[in-house]
């Protein structure tokens, strides 16, 4: 039994599913599962966003967009040479050290194949990792070279394949980046009752091979004000400078200053700080050096649009096993909740 304010148990689910960018539908799926009967109405397009609607009791005219992508890193194969090695293209940002001995999934259009990523040991030298690339990565399946060759074809996505486990206080697996935001986005449409404006819980895609899901979302929903969820850097571990901590785990959810791809809106900022003081919701100033997020593809889509982004701290970001703490968890859902509750759409946000 966990001490977590939230059932962690949508959360694990969310996290062992499989879905790299542009290939998210095993997510879509139970997002739309979550959102059946909870909100107003579900839609998705031809990029695969979903979006469930939650009109607006007072101001249905006003519309906020909430969004969290349902993609995680991966890859796609590329080539299986004549030893029956599968090589990989990466599909977002991936550090090639953590690669080393990682069991993976070919997703193929008949059956998923377990493979591992291959790795020479140490009586022989290892290997310097410095130096090697994505591209240099072979997937071995295990299997004789025209056995692979029959079952495997270039296009067939790969994924890392992780349990999602309980660390303490913390939740640790694959893909939290950015499920987590999802797990939000799916207690926010059980939670809210009859918000006061029209509310569009969107589910992007391929946000990490360039914000592609959120540029559309924006124009097809042409929101009036979006709210990003998303993971940050929590490097609050040996090692590193405090300087370079970003965040730290179990001090609150993030308030987004800036990204790579976004500066926010300061009085969405403001509102947003409010909010928390009022509802004594811990929270952590989040200033991101490199990294972007759908923050900046919801802002300029559609036009000049104020945005704001609460950030879940999570340490080991872009790794097969990232750590994210109940505690922020659980503070992002509550700030998300009362920030859209007092949304009246009459706030000034112009600049």
């Amino acid at each position: 039994m966990t001490g977590f304010d939230f059932d962690e148990s949508l959360l694990v689910e969310l996290t062992e599913l499989h879905g790299v960018p542009g290939y998210e539908e095993a997510v879509r799926d139970v997002v739309r599962r979550e959102f059946e009967g909870a909100v107003d109405d579900v839609r998705s397009d031809a990029m695969g966003n979903l979006v469930g609607t939650i009109e607006g009791s007072t101001a249905p005219e006003y519309e906020v967009v909430v969004a969290g992508h349902m993609d995680e890193i991966g890859f796609m194969v590329r080539n299986v040479d004549e030893d029956g090695f599968v090589q990989i293209d990466a599909l977002g940002g991936w550090d090639p050290e953590v690669l080393r001995s990682q069991r993976v999934v070919v997703h193929t259009d008949d059956e998923d194949v377990l493979g591992v990523i291959g790795s020479i040991p140490p009586h022989t030298g290892g290997s310097d990792d410095d130096e090697r690339e994505v591209a240099d990565v072979s997937v071995d399946l295990g299997l004789p070279a025209d056995d692979v060759r029959e079952r495997v074809t270039v296009g067939d996505r790969v994924s890392t394949t992780q349990s999602t486990e309980v660390l303490g206080e913390c939740i640790n697996g694959k893909s939290i980046d950015n499920r987590v935001s999802v797990f939000v986005l799916c207690e926010l449409a059980r939670r809210l009752d009859d918000p006061p404006v029209t509310v569009h819980l969107a589910a992007t895609v391929q946000e990490e091979v360039g914000l592609r899901g959120a540029q559309t979302i924006g124009v097809d929903v042409d929101p009036d004000l979006a709210l990003a969820l998303d993971t940050t850097v929590a490097n609050d571990v040996p090692e590193t400078d405090e300087d370079k901590y970003v965040t730290r785990l179990g001090d609150g959810v993030g308030i987004k200053y800036k990204d790579s791809s976004v500066i926010t809106n300061r009085k969405v900022v403001e509102r947003l700080r409010e909010v928390a003081d009022a509802e004594t919701i811990t929270y952590q100033h989040e200033v991101l050096p490199a990294g972007g997020t759908d923050t900046g593809g919801l802002q300029r889509s559609g036009g000049a649009t104020p945005v704001g982004a609460l950030s879940f701290p999570t340490r080991y970001l872009h790794t097969t096993t990232e750590s994210v703490h109940g505690d922020d968890v659980a503070a992002a859902l509550d700030l998300a909740e009362a920030f859209l509750a007092t949304e009246t759409g009459e706030h000034d946000y112009t600049l």
